[in-house]
């Protein structure tokens, strides 16, 4: 059984409403990134120098050394970029959420007293501010369970939001598993929250950003100058809150480093989107904690069976009907490929198809064999399957005129004599008058159009039957 783990699908076409406070226009997180003091380095115990995110061009770890320039200017963030920066959203009220290293946020205690001052929530940033794609998975699991405890420790309360960052597979798993978050970040997948499960575990991801992020100052292509930051923000802001006075409010994270933006030519872009932001009403400055909070009361999770997650048996039997007395359909879909994409009525029918069509022309003679005759002999004995009756009911082929039934049972038997199957059209797409019309169409056309069509009209059959079962 092959399965595909990944969510392609997200809310799709039709998002949910937002519903901001207040109904504003679109919510902005600000995320400040405190990790000086717990990158690579080998005071830290690390085999080797930082080389991430820095003002240094083609920065490269030095093993067994310690990089004295990498070192000052991660000492820059919490020296001085830290306050220009707690400086800049003090002055303008505007909430913030720190993404903090445990192991940074305990070697820094007065930005920790001033981050708590503030009001500013401290989120979790992982122990160390190092790469975790080759750590083993026990190995990370103890290195979270540590980062919550020193975290307690330093700020006198467990944190209730994480984001790893540099995170490895596992890494969103593990986190869930504790329990312990009304929200995670290490996700880029969305504008907007959305839910994910991990056994019994219903966890709200809040969707971070590498993109409205200044970490794009020490990555090519980036930033340069303060403007260009600036002008980025303000694209975003600008298309995000269009979209949000069109009835469609999103989320906007923005992603910001002591050491990076705190700069003086980097901050000033930074302040003037800020200025232009808050000159427009129906703007929601929140914290991440707000933004999950708001989240889990008004779309709160809710579980279906998932196709995707069914074992051969339970699926067959769930979904073994909706191809008309045709079971094989369904075991050669559950044999394909499926994950979360497959999980709604789309999806599924999708998948059904591809496993209608794989099958021979003989098999798949015997699917449209397998329809009733619409009006006919079963439909009068009442021997349909349920789908089938509901269906023909629909049309109102079950209240016909007995010129009317006459005229179905001829056409009916100039069809199948002709073709060799019976005539099959979606009945629920269709009125009393247009299926009719479309009998008399194509009872004329060659057989082989015919097939096509009528393969075409099960698979269509098919899904709206899925409609009925799945989101």
């Amino acid at each position: 059984m092959q399965r595909y783990p990944r969510n392609m699908t997200g809310y799709g076409a039709t998002p949910p409403a937002a519903d901001w406070p207040n109904g504003a226009k679109i919510a902005i997180s600000l995320v400040l990134n405190y990790e000086e003091g717990g990158e690579n380095c080998l005071l830290h115990g690390d085999a080797a120098s930082e080389a991430f995110l820095s003002d240094i061009p083609g920065a490269a770890p030095w093993p067994g050394m310690r990089h004295w320039n990498m070192e000052s200017i991660y000492d820059y963030g919490a020296r001085a970029g830290f306050w220009r920066l707690h400086r800049l959203f003090t002055g303008r009220g505007v909430p913030v959420t720190i993404f903090g290293v445990a192991s940074a946020l305990a070697r820094s205690p007065e930005q920790v007293a001033a981050m708590q001052s503030a009001g500013w929530e401290i989120a979790s940033h992982g122990l160390k501010w190092v790469e975790h794609r080759d750590m083993p998975e026990e190995e990370e699991r103890a290195a979270i369970a540590e980062a919550i405890r020193l975290h307690t420790e330093v700020t006198g309360a467990p944190p209730r939001g994480w984001y790893t960052g540099r995170c490895s597979a596992n890494t969103v798993r593990l986190v869930a598993e504790t329990g312990q978050f009304d929200w995670i970040s290490d996700t880029y997948d969305d504008d907007l929250p959305h839910w994910m499960e991990f056994g019994s575990r219903d966890q709200l991801i809040l969707p971070y950003t590498l993109e409205a992020n200044d970490m794009r100052f020490a990555t090519a292509p980036g930033w340069v100058t303060g403007r260009d930051f600036e002008d980025y923000l303000t694209d975003a802001f600008d298309t995000l809150y269009d979209e949000g006075t069109a009835g469609a409010p999103k989320m906007l994270s923005i992603g910001l480093h002591c050491r990076l933006v705190g700069r003086p030519g980097k901050i000033a872009g930074l302040m003037r989107f800020l200025d232009h932001a808050m000159s427009h009403d129906g703007v929601w400055f929140a914290t991440r904690g707000q933004i999950a909070r708001h989240w889990a009361t008004h779309h709160p999770h809710k579980r279906f069976e998932r196709p995707s997650q069914m074992d051969r048996d339970a699926f067959v039997a769930r979904f073994g009907g909706i191809y008309e007395h045709s079971p094989w359909v369904a075991e050669a879909a559950h044999g394909l490929e499926l994950g979360p994409a497959h999980d709604s009525a789309v999806g599924l029918a999708h998948a059904m198809a591809r496993a209608f069509r794989s099958g021979s022309d003989d098999a798949r003679m015997q699917v449209l064999r397998a329809h009733p005759d619409l009006a006919g002999k079963l439909a009068a004995a009442k021997r349909l399957t349920p789908e089938s009756t509901a269906e023909q009911s629909s049309a109102g082929l079950d209240a016909l005129t007995d010129d009317e039934r006459a005229t179905f049972q001829r056409l009916n038997t100039a069809y199948v004599e002709k073709h060799g199957f019976p005539f099959i059209i979606a009945v629920r797409d269709n009125t009393k008058d247009s299926i009719l019309a479309a009998f008399h169409t194509r009872i004329d056309n060659d057989s082989a159009t015919e097939f096509a069509t009528a393969c075409a009209q099960v698979e269509r059959i098919g899904a709206l039957r899925l409609m009925d079962m799945l989101p």
